[in-house]
């Protein structure tokens, strides 16, 4: 990658004080040699030093021929997502680097159809990411951003996700931020820092000692007399220092060696004591075309393209020559890039707020419109446009609603801000609009801001002429209502749109699609639900629509899956898939279909299959450039029934912890975030990690159960919860938890029979042999209901054991997980079926059998149930015995590794980065960050170059790694 080696800010060319805050630099720049990352915060008032600092070990790291990056944050800055680190990696359509230009043009070509509009910025955040991974498998890379406290929000998230990182890569972070930043999420920044072991830099005002040696190195001879009150006005800061002396030396008021009491009392005082007039005091001397044009300039934020300038000032590039050149022999403009940027972010405050209120409103209005014309980018016409805090009069309202689609991918919160502020303005009898309200009303429904969305779409009803417009509003109407768990308005808004003589093919066919599943989640009905979908899949074909094709199809497969008829379910699935084609459109709606395959795979026990289709689906999301977040959660749910809970928790790590709702299709869901609590609990809780088990219980609770998708994907939280209260000594709590599955709702989708072993073995212990029955009865429901027998089947013989205390119905079912899985239950029938055995008097057999199943308890690191099926058997006379102990597996070193964490180290000893592990591996990348963060506690080492040096030594001395 071709990275500048330039940065706005400069190093100090006199360097006083400061010592401890450039060793604590030097030291993190030396450890980044080594492959050791680091984050180092860097905090101070405007002026004192922050950036200078910054630039030294910006200087260190360029000298030693590192990747150098250098972003500069600013108040226009706030409402374009990534803009700050977009800026910073130098991520440009004309990049020479591929993944750079790769992004951009990402960024560029998306437009939001019927998609969720966060997900350009997350996948754009991700090859951020990745772009960032790969830099440092190349080489130490340095990031800086200054001024953080003007960072947009998206660009804090990836800040923070890479100070996660920062002990896996030779990546060192440097951020600049104002000594009190009141935005929450930068003080949470901050904190986060300090909590994974960052470093905060305060940097303070020189002493007075401090202040005279530094004007000595400027002039010569140490201040005295009348300079004191001057200097001490400058209150210890040393960029108000150097402009003061730059000020008094160009007015010749002092001279190299003259700083003494002779200077004239009365010429000093007529220097402005304030670093702003020492600042409008040096512009003064600039020519007025020059002041002109850094005025204009201002108005464009901290950093620009002399294309937009040049349109703003209405002159010909070629004609700013000799200006911009001037400016920047003043030291006021740098070259960064192809761009423009101010050196010295005060001096554009300075400009900038020495004008009125209401002129740079005007002014702002009127660069807007001037970049508008010169067909600027969306992105910069709407920030001039927020900038200026109203309407932008006759001309925005069209240019708005031809940019809103662009705004609403980059800026959704921009994007609202100016519709609201043009709906508001507008008369409500104009055509115009109507047409701002449906847009409006579109941007906040797939903001997931469904009050205020819903408010608006009904006021866009009102006047919406165009057809296809009204059934758009129509069907986001119906589908924010229905993720809130309004069903029977949502029923309602789509039997409306529905009435309408003039409604169009395509959105008769989704409608219908959307009525059906609106209808299975509220009244259970499947026959119903699927006479309605098949209207829709025919629908969808005659008008060739293939999302509405996919939809309808989509829809008959959860009620096949509801009747468990999976054979019927899979192939429903696999019509959808063609329908939707090879295409790179509809990525969404394809990645729930993956994600439904892996679910049907699950229940005809084709467990390669499920693994197979989930590689498919991490393939699809990598091509399409997806969010990925459901293929994660899936893969956490597979990998749980498989007994990979490492592989499952790195699926759930904290790094994804902002993941609290995924979208489909404008729909803000909970579902997966409830699954991922829920997995990541019940996990820490057969672990017996009783702390982590309650942290991820409580978030899961904490969340609101108001839609069918709610309570479907509520299972693992409900067994973590009932398994809490069995840690507690309560199992009668325990069991009334449990009790819930039995009162599924008609037309839910919840596979009951995978907790039903365990209510009936809870409700054996306390004595309720009614509720055992009831539970069995259902599980056997259950398996009747399998149109292929499969899992419910074998759940049902391990519930008919138990309860019968017939050995062989659990033989069955030990049979069944021994052929065909999962290998989690396999564990559980082995305990239930030497419980049965002890308790009529087989002692060996049951003896084998408790040891093999805490055997399998222990490859799944499964603490508390090893414990439990030991006391189970006590109870019975029966104790493991020497054959049946296992030493514990390590706590650290290479022995503690597991397989997956060996074949990551393997990887990382052949200098692989993390995107590319992660695709080697089909593992997610946040999996690979997880499994190395492991990594390096295990083996107590602080980088991965500690890492493949120890496995360089491990296998060059004969111990050769194992990556089974």
């Amino acid at each position: 990658m071709d990275v500048a080696r330039v940065w706005p800010a400069d190093p100090a060319d006199i360097w006083v004080g400061r010592q401890r805050e450039l060793a604590v630099l030097a030291a993190a720049v030396d450890s980044l040699g080594r492959g050791e990352g680091s984050v180092v915060w860097v905090e101070g008032e405007p002026g004192i030093g922050k950036s200078a600092l910054a630039a030294a070990g910006a200087a260190a790291a360029g000298e030693a021929g590192w990747n150098v990056f250098w972003g500069t944050a600013d108040q226009l800055s706030q409402r374009l997502p990534l803009r700050v680190v977009l800026d910073c990696l130098r991520v440009r359509h004309k990049s020479p680097d591929p993944r750079s230009a790769a992004i951009a043009d990402y960024l560029r070509n998306h437009r939001p159809g019927l998609l969720a509009v966060d997900d350009v910025v997350y996948a754009a955040s991700e090859m951020v990411q990745a772009l960032v991974d790969e830099l440092c498998a190349t080489s130490p890379t340095l990031i800086v951003i200054d001024d953080l406290q003007w960072a947009d929000e998206a660009s804090l998230t990836v800040w923070h996700r890479l100070t996660l990182e920062v002990g896996q890569l030779p990546l060192l972070l440097i951020g600049t931020c104002h000594r009190d930043p009141r935005r929450s999420s930068v003080q949470e920044l901050r904190a986060a820092v300090l909590r994974r072991g960052g470093t905060v830099i305060a940097v303070g005002p020189l002493t007075d000692a401090e202040v005279d040696e530094l004007v000595t190195g400027m002039v010569g001879v140490p201040p005295q007399g009348s300079m004191a009150p001057l200097l001490a006005g400058a209150m210890g800061n040393p960029l108000y220092l150097r402009e003061l002396v730059t000020a008094l030396r160009r007015d010749r008021l002092l001279a190299n060696g003259s700083a003494q009491a002779d200077t004239p009392s009365d010429a000093l005082t007529e220097i402005p004591p304030s670093l702003v007039a020492a600042l409008s005091d040096r512009l003064s001397f600039m020519p007025a075309g020059t002041v002109e044009l850094l005025r204009a300039a201002t108005l464009l934020g901290s950093e620009f393209a002399v294309t937009d300038l040049a349109a703003l000032l209405r002159r010909p590039v070629l004609e700013l020559a000799d200006e911009v050149r001037d400016a920047m022999a003043a030291g006021i403009l740098t070259e960064v890039d192809s761009r423009l940027a101010f050196r010295l972010p005060l001096v554009r405050q300075v400009l900038y707020d020495g004008m009125p209120l209401a002129m740079r409103a005007a002014l702002h209005l009127d660069a807007a419109q001037t970049l508008a014309a010169s067909h600027a980018e969306a992105l910069v016409v709407a920030q001039q446009l927020s900038a200026a805090g109203r309407s932008g009069g006759d001309w925005v309202r069209p240019w708005l609603l031809d940019a809103a689609p662009a705004l609403l991918a980059r800026a959704p919160e921009l994007a609202v801000e100016l519709l609201q502020t043009e709906v508001d303005e507008a008369r409500a009898h104009d055509g115009e609009w109507a047409a701002l309200t449906v847009a409006l009303a579109r941007s906040l429904l797939e903001l997931g801001r469904n009050a205020e969305g819903v408010r608006r779409a009904r006021q866009a009803l009102v006047t919406a002429a165009e057809p296809a417009s009204r059934a758009e509003i129509h069907w986001l109407l119906a589908r924010s209502l229905f993720s809130t768990g309004n069903d029977d308005q949502a029923l309602e808004t789509v039997g409306r749109a529905l009435s309408g003589q003039d409604l169009p093919d395509v959105w008769r066919a989704r409608l219908l699609a959307s009525q059906a599943m609106f209808q299975r989640a509220h009244t259970g009905d499947l026959d119903a639900a699927d006479a309605v979908a098949h209207q829709a899949l025919q629908a969808g074909e005659e008008a060739a629509d293939a999302f509405a094709t996919a939809y309808a199809l989509l829809s008959l497969w959860m009620t096949s899956s509801i009747r468990r008829d999976h054979l019927a379910a899979l192939d429903l699935l696999d019509r959808a898939l063609d329908a939707l084609g090879a295409g790179t459109g509809n990525a969404d709606l394809r990645a729930f279909i993956l994600d439904g395959r892996i679910f049907t795979m699950q229940n005809l026990d084709r467990w390669p299959d499920a693994e197979a289709t989930l590689l498919e689906a991490r393939a699809s999301a990598r091509r399409l450039d997806s969010r990925g977040v459901t293929p994660s959660i899936t893969a956490a749910v597979l990998m749980y029934w498989l007994g990979r809970w490492d592989d499952a928790l790195g699926e759930v790590s904290p790094v994804n912890e902002e993941l609290a709702e995924v979208t489909y299709c404008g729909l803000r869901e909970r579902g997966p975030a409830l699954l991922w609590h829920g997995v990541a609990a019940l996990i820490a809780a057969r672990r017996d990690d009783r702390r982590a088990a309650a942290d991820s219980l409580s978030a899961g609770l904490a969340l609101p159960m108001l839609t069918a998708a709610d309570r479907e994907n509520s299972d693992f939280l409900v067994a973590a919860h009932a398994l809490a209260a069995e840690q507690e000594g309560d199992p009668h709590r325990a069991l009334s938890i449990l009790s819930t599955f039995l009162h599924r709702r008609p037309g839910e989708m919840t596979l009951v029979h995978q907790w039903l072993p365990d209510m009936v073995r809870l409700a054996l212990a306390v004595g309720d042999r009614a509720t055992a029955q009831a539970a069995l009865r259902m599980c056997e429901a259950e398996a009747a209901a399998e149109r292929k027998p499969a899992r419910a089947g074998a759940a049902s013989s391990r519930c008919a054991g138990l309860f019968n205390r017939d050995p062989e119905a659990l033989r069955c079912s030990v049979e069944h997980y021994r052929a065909a899985g999962p290998a989690v239950e396999l564990a559980g029938a082995l305990e239930d079926l030497a419980v049965v055995l002890a308790d009529r008097g087989k002692v060996d057999e049951a003896r084998s059998l408790l040891n093999e199943a805490v055997d399998l308890y222990d490859g799944l690191g499964a603490a508390w149930d090893i414990g439990r099926a030991e006391r189970r058997l006590r109870a019975l006379g029966i104790r493991r015995g020497v054959h049946g102990l296992r030493p514990q597996r390590a706590a650290l070193g290479w022995e503690a590794l597991t397989p997956t964490e060996l074949k990551v180290a393997h990887q990382i000893s052949q200098g692989m980065s993390t995107p590319k592990i992660a695709e080697t591996m089909f593992l997610s990348r946040r999996t690979v960050q997880t499994h190395i963060s492991h990594i390096l506690i295990k083996l107590s080492v602080r980088s991965r170059v500690d890492i493949a040096r120890q496995a360089f030594h491990r296998e060059t001395g004969g111990e050769l790694l194992e990556a089974q």
